[in-house]
């Protein structure tokens, strides 16, 4: 357990607490935006760290707010709490000034994985939901998907997320079997994969598959591009953006990013004449990405994928 104690109902303790606050650098005053702040563990050391501080705290998973609002309850009008994803969460702030820091904790909650009810699981007989809104959202549910989509479509989610060399027969096989049995549960989707594997899935070989689900359930990347955008342009100067990932493509997206936030020139290669902005909007503060110590992991394994890449807005 960590000096800021368990996140309550389920929710996973809060990874790599003190690098998140040696780069957030919570100090004085100023709004914070913990777009996915689960059980509130990081928050509450951010404002323990900063008695001026305020939070906004953004969640996308009922459940997870209403764990937030009772780990957090003591600490009043400092929190301000929002349910939204984390690229929506601004619309609804109405901010009056520039944010002070920004904090994205990426991935599926330990409370979401153990919840047989959200569908995000490969335990048999778990229904195919990975809905992050809840089982009640209007988004199209996993199994949706998989009893919907054309077979180029389905092919690309299982190449591009989940990384699968046998993608376009597995996208085949599913849509031979939908039609003459829907997908529901889990149990579906894995007799499908042991069907194009020719073998019994392993662990990794389920786990690629339901992540890709659950990318595109979710549109992950894409909310991660576009808000990591929308928080750089809402940072005051030498505020700090920390995002920690626990898959490579989220990684790769905030490192080329940052990377590319970080350049005095992004023009196209050949072009004779510099005309993009010709200065780096800020600059990168982690070289590569920061992992949990062993000490860590033997506490919280479920950390031991996390990576935390941070860049300060010049």
């Amino acid at each position: 357990m960590s000096e800021w104690g368990e996140s309550p109902a389920g929710f996973h303790d809060p990874v790599l607490v003190r690098e998140v606050m040696e780069f957030l650098t919570p100090s004085g005053g100023g709004t914070y935006l913990d777009g996915t702040v689960g059980g509130g563990g990081h928050s509450a050391a951010l404002l323990e760290a900063c008695p001026g501080c305020t939070v906004l705290a953004a969640d996308r998973d009922p459940d997870a707010l209403v764990a937030a609002k009772a780990a957090l309850a003591l600490l009043g009008a400092r929190v301000r709490f929002i349910q939204a994803r984390f690229d929506e969460a601004l619309r609804s702030a109405d901010l009056s000034e520039p944010l002070a820091g920004v904090l994205l904790d990426l991935g599926v909650s330990s409370h979401q994985l153990d919840s047989d009810r959200r569908g995000f699981a490969f335990r048999t007989g778990v229904e195919l939901d990975m809905r992050m809104d809840g089982t009640e959202a209007g988004d199209p549910s996993a199994a949706h998907i998989l009893n919907s989509e054309p077979e180029e479509t389905l092919a690309r989610i299982f190449r591009e997320y989940g990384e699968e060399p046998r993608s376009r027969r597995l996208a085949r096989a599913v849509v031979e079997r939908r039609v003459a049995t829907p997908f529901r549960t889990s149990d579906d989707l894995v007799a499908v994969l042991y069907r194009t594997l020719g073998r019994v899935p392993r662990a990794k070989d389920k786990a690629r598959i339901f992540q890709a689900l659950r990318i595109e359930v979710n549109q992950e990347l894409t909310c991660l591009e576009r808000g990591l955008t929308e928080f750089r342009d809402a940072m005051a100067p030498d505020a700090s953006i920390v995002v920690i990932s626990y898959h490579s493509l989220e990684d790769r997206v905030v490192k080329n990013a940052f990377r590319d936030w970080s350049r005095s020139c992004v023009c196209p290669p050949g072009m004779p004449v510099c005309t993009c902005r010709g200065e780096p909007l800020g600059s990168v503060l982690t070289r590569r990405a920061v992992r949990p110590g062993e000490v860590e992991v033997r506490r919280n394994p479920r950390s031991r994928s996390a990576r935390l890449r941070a860049w300060r807005k010049g």
